[in-house]
C-alpha cells in the first residue's frame, strides 16, 4: 500500500503550464480581471512583495499591505491604484493582532493572502519571546498572521494562501527539539534553511486542514533575484553567488545565464499560484517557474525542486503543533 509520504511526493508533477523561469508576473497574470478581490501581501513594499502589490492591484484587485517602515512603504506605493497600508510588525506579536483584528473588523472576505515577507542569513538575533529571528519572521509570524485571518479566509468561500519559501529549504529540515539555537551553535544558512523548510510544510498542512472551507494553499521558490533581502550578505558572499562582478557591481539578470532572475519574473511564481486555474484541485504543492516543481536530485542543492523532508506529513503535522504551541495561537476550524 502506498504510504502519505509517497503520495505527496507524487503530487509533486509539473503541470506544463506553459509558462519558465523567464515569464513575468505580468504575463501570468494577462487577461485577468481581479476586481472585487481583496488581497494582503506582507512584504508588499519591497523587491518581490512590491512587484507583487503592483500587477496585482493595476489588475483591479484591492491590495492591503502591513508595514513595518511607514516612510519606506509610503515612497514605495506611491501612484498605486487600490493599495492601502497598515502597520504591522512580524517580530512582534502584538502588531500582528492588532493589523488583523483591524482588517477583520470591516467583515470584509480575505481572497487571497501572500505570505512575501521574509529575511535572510542574518546575525542571530531573537524576538521578545527568545525565538530566533528567521524562524520567527519568515514562519511563525506568519502562521499567526494566518489564523487571525482565518475567518476572513473561510469567509471567501474560494481562497488561497500562497506562501513564499525559498531553494534554500534544501540546506537544513527543522530541528524540532531545538528550533531557537538554544542548544547549537547558530549558523544562519541552517536558520534560513529551517524557516524556508517551514515555509513548505505551513503550506501543506494548511491545505490539508483547509480545503474542505475552500481554502487552498501553495508555497514556492521565487527564484535567485538580489533584492534588499540579501542586504545581510557581505560582499564575497554576493560575489560567490554570481550576483556581483569582481569590481563589486550588480550583474544585471540577464547576464548570469539564468541564474538569476529580474524582479518581473521573480514575482511570477508567486502571481501564477495566487490565479492559477491549473492549481483548482492541487493545493498542497510546491512551485518553481510558474508551474508545480518536481522532486529534488539528492545530487546538487542548487539544482530544482523539493525536498522530501519539506512536504512530509508527518513534519507538517508536527511543525503546525509546535507552531501553536510556540505563538499561542490555534485556528478556528
Amino acid at each position: 500500500m502506498e504510504t502519505v509520504s509517497n503520495t505527496a511526493l507524487r503530487r509533486q508533477q509539473p503541470l506544463l503550464s506553459g509558462f519558465g523561469p523567464q515569464s513575468t508576473a505580468e504575463e501570468v497574470l494577462e487577461g485577468r480581471d481581479l476586481s472585487g478581490k481583496t488581497v494582503i501581501i506582507t512584504g508588499g513594499y519591497s523587491g518581490l512583495g512590491l512587484e507583487t502589490t503592483r500587477v496585482l492591484a493595476e489588475a483591479g484587485a484591492s491590495v492591503i499591505v502591513p508595514v513595518r517602515t511607514p516612510k519606506k512603504a509610503a515612497e514605495a506605493l506611491a501612484g498605486l491604484p487600490n493599495v492601502t497600508a497598515a502597520s504591522m510588525d512580524l517580530l512582534d506579536p502584538g502588531s500582528i493582532d492588532a493589523f488583523a483584528e483591524g482588517f477583520m473588523a470591516d467583515g470584509r472576505p480575505l481572497d487571497l493572502l501572500i505570505l512575501s515577507a521574509g529575511i535572510m542569513a542574518t546575525p542571530l538575533v531573537r524576538d521578545v519571546r527568545g525565538y530566533e529571528s528567521q524562524f520567527a519572521v519568515n514562519h511563525l509570524g506568519h502562521f499567526q498572521l494566518t489564523a487571525r485571518l482565518w475567518p476572513a479566509l473561510r469567509q471567501a468561500v474560494s481562497a488561497r494562501v500562497v506562501v513564499v519559501s525559498s531553494r534554500g529549504h534544501r540546506i537544513s529540515g527543522i530541528d524540532f527539539a531545538d528550533p531557537n539555537f538554544e542548544q547549537r551553535e547558530y549558523e544562519k544558512w541552517a536558520a534560513y534553511g529551517q524557516s524556508k523548510t517551514a515555509n513548505i510544510l505551513f503550506a501543506a498542512e494548511l491545505d490539508k486542514r483547509g480545503k474542505e472551507y475552500g481554502v487552498r494553499a501553495f508555497s514556492l521558490h521565487p527564484g535567485s533575484i538580489l533584492t534588499d533581502l540579501s542586504r545581510h550578505l557581505s560582499e564575497d558572499e554576493l560575489r560567490a553567488m554570481g550576483a556581483l562582478d569582481e569590481t563589486g557591481k550588480p550583474i544585471p539578470a540577464s547576464r548570469t545565464a539564468g541564474r538569476l532572475k529580474t524582479v518581473q519574473q521573480g514575482a511570477a511564481t508567486s502571481v501564477w499560484c495566487a490565479v492559477s486555474e491549473l492549481l483548482a484541485d492541487k493545493g498542497g504543492v510546491y512551485c518553481e517557474d510558474a508551474d508545480v516543481a518536481g522532486v529534488a536530485s539528492p545530487e546538487s542543492r542548487q539544482s530544482p525542486g523539493v525536498e522530501p523532508y519539506a512536504v512530509d506529513p508527518d513534519n507538517a503535522r508536527q511543525l503546525w503543533t509546535l507552531s501553536e504551541d510556540m505563538v499561542g495561537v490555534k485556528f478556528e476550524f
